[in-house]
């Protein structure tokens, strides 16, 4: 998931089309041990981008290589946050803040919230959560199917894990495994139980089970840079700050800001029934990356 030759998303400058290497990657970094070798690369996919004549070229490496510059320029900037999986449980802990992560997790450690983890059988749950979380976002659920796919695709590597109060599914998470990462990649939750800190548990019983198969990292994914809530609770489990950059080429100029249509779409999602929300999804995600 993390590993390609170059990451690239690609933008038909006459239809729309796209043309995804690696879905939902938040990145990849090139496969090339050699500047020229990275050079030959880029510069195919610069070809391609002209003699197709789409929008643009999208890159996603972690680290900017300085033969970027002289034909992808600096597109969106993210957060990107890594939690070194090598000191003890105990160390791991203490780096965690006192009263936003330890504090939570004792908590719902005294709740006595049922945590569980699988696939297809915790995926009913898991969307349910979903579909609330992404209406408080204004925006729709990805397609139940997706998740599906994922599932049979990706086997054990994937997990997903509930929290239960009640029998009441509180919060769950979605995790892939790669190589010595364990990768955070969609979270859910019904805000009633927020005070029982059902998602920091789920957290934590995910890196101590990371720890249990000797895995090093913890990827806890990409963050807007002007989320300031998510990147604090991301910075409170002790995790690495890094910025993350993507560079594009491109030969159309960039669409005028829509900001008032995606301030209309935001109104109609949070007020849409689930069954036509999840509809809206179904749709739309063909055409999103």
């Amino acid at each position: 998931m993390q590993n390609g030759i170059v990451f690239c998303r690609i933008h038909s400058w006459l239809t729309g089309r796209r043309l995804v290497s690696l879905p939902f990657s938040d990145h990849c970094a090139p496969l090339a041990d050699r500047e020229v070798d990275l050079e030959a690369i880029l510069s195919s996919i610069v070809h391609q981008t002209r003699r197709d004549r789409l929008r643009y070229a999208e890159l996603r490496p972690l680290h900017q290589p300085a033969v970027f510059d002289a034909l992808f320029l600096p597109d969106t900037e993210f957060c990107f946050h890594q939690l070194d999986l090598t000191p003890s449980l105990d160390t791991l802990f203490r780096n965690c803040h006192k009263d936003s992560v330890q504090r939570k997790i004792r908590r719902a450690e005294r709740e006595h919230l049922a945590c569980r983890e699988g696939g297809s059988e915790l995926l009913d749950a898991f969307f349910h959560l979903l579909v609330q979380t992404r209406r408080r976002h204004h925006l729709p659920p990805q397609p139940k199917r997706w998740f599906q796919n994922l599932i049979d695709c990706l086997a054990s590597d994937l997990r997903i894990r509930v929290a239960f109060q009640d029998r009441q599914p509180a919060a769950a998470i979605l995790t892939l495994r790669h190589k010595d990462t364990l990768v955070y990649k969609y979270g859910a939750s019904d805000p009633r139980f927020h005070p029982l800190g059902a998602m920091h548990l789920l957290f934590w019983k995910s890196i101590q089970e990371a720890k249990q198969d000797n895995l090093r990292i913890f990827d806890f994914g990409r963050s807007d840079s002007g989320n300031t809530g998510l990147l604090t609770f991301k910075d409170r489990w002790g995790a690495k700050r890094s910025p993350l950059t993507y560079s594009r080429f491109s030969i159309a100029p960039a669409p005028l800001s829509s900001a008032w249509k995606q301030q209309i779409a935001a109104r109609i999602f949070s007020r849409l029934p689930d069954r036509l929300l999840c509809s809206a999804g179904n749709l739309l995600y063909k055409h999103l990356g």
